[in-house]
């Protein structure tokens, strides 16, 4: 039976990742700080499908347990890596401590860099394999730090799978809006002031990335008003951008 490890499995898009590729037969591997929470979500997954699921406790912005985790990919084939894991920032770049911008750069760069580098390695040796980065449409924005580790998220994923798709692996940049999980109640977001039309459903969204990994696709924009802005975001001015926009896809109102 093929494995997948996916980050940040808790809860939201990386939760919704677990059950998808759990009802499609993959075992798993779960990566996450909280132990105690993988350990029932790992419970949850084996009850409802059937699947083996290990528990892989880490901060991956620990470089020594970011490691046992790259480790994982040599003592075991990964078929599917989802990079998931992330958090966003309230207050703007200038306003957060120097040490908590650079966990985020870490977090939401450096750990999909190298896990991903840890995963393509073995696929490539095999001739199989697949790599969902979890990005953001924020990416196409130019809207602070976020949108900047976004941007590159999205960029590097696309031009690997340009490189690795004669190579027989696939490898996604997902770029979703805004989605009901913990992520902005973590941030301490006030989701009000985000009209109800953008927001989407974990599981949905899920759905139609999978779809896009098998068609293919290197970057995965779900639902057609996340396309649209995802377009117009890439044509429209930057000024402009600025002078339109009060609320951040990072999830921050803007003065």
């Amino acid at each position: 039976m093929a494995t997948a490890l996916i980050t940040g499995p808790t809860a939201g898009i990386g939760r919704a990742f677990a059950d998808k590729l759990a009802a499609e037969g993959y075992d798993l591997v779960l990566v996450a700080r909280d132990e105690a929470r993988l350990k029932e979500v790992a419970t949850e997954l084996t009850q409802l499908h059937g699947v083996t699921c290990e528990v892989l406790a880490a901060d991956l912005t620990e470089p020594e347990q970011l490691a046992r985790v790259e480790q994982r990919f040599g003592t075991g084939p990964i078929e599917v890596l989802v990079n998931n894991a992330g958090f966003g920032q309230k207050k703007p770049f200038w306003a957060n401590p120097i040490e908590v911008e650079e966990k985020q750069l870490d977090l939401l760069v450096r750990v999909v860099l190298r896990l991903t580098h840890a995963a393509v390695l073995p696929m490539i040796e095999r001739g199989s394999g697949a790599v969902i980065n979890v990005s953001s449409v924020a990416g196409f924005l130019q809207r602070g730090s976020y949108s900047a580790h976004k941007s590159w998220v999205t960029n590097f994923t696309a031009g690997l799978a340009i490189e690795l798709h004669s190579k027989g692996v696939a490898v996604m940049a997902l770029c979703p809006g805004f989605v009901h999980t913990e992520f902005h109640e973590r941030m301490g977001m006030d989701k009000t002031i985000i009209p109800s039309f953008l927001w989407l459903d974990a599981t949905d969204l899920v759905d139609e990335a999978w779809s896009d990994l098998m068609r293919g696709k290197a970057i995965s924009i779900p639902s057609r008003r996340y396309k649209l802005i995802a377009a117009a975001a890439r044509y429209t001015p930057r000024t402009l951008i600025a002078r339109l926009s009060t609320v951040g896809l990072d999830g921050r109102r803007r003065a």
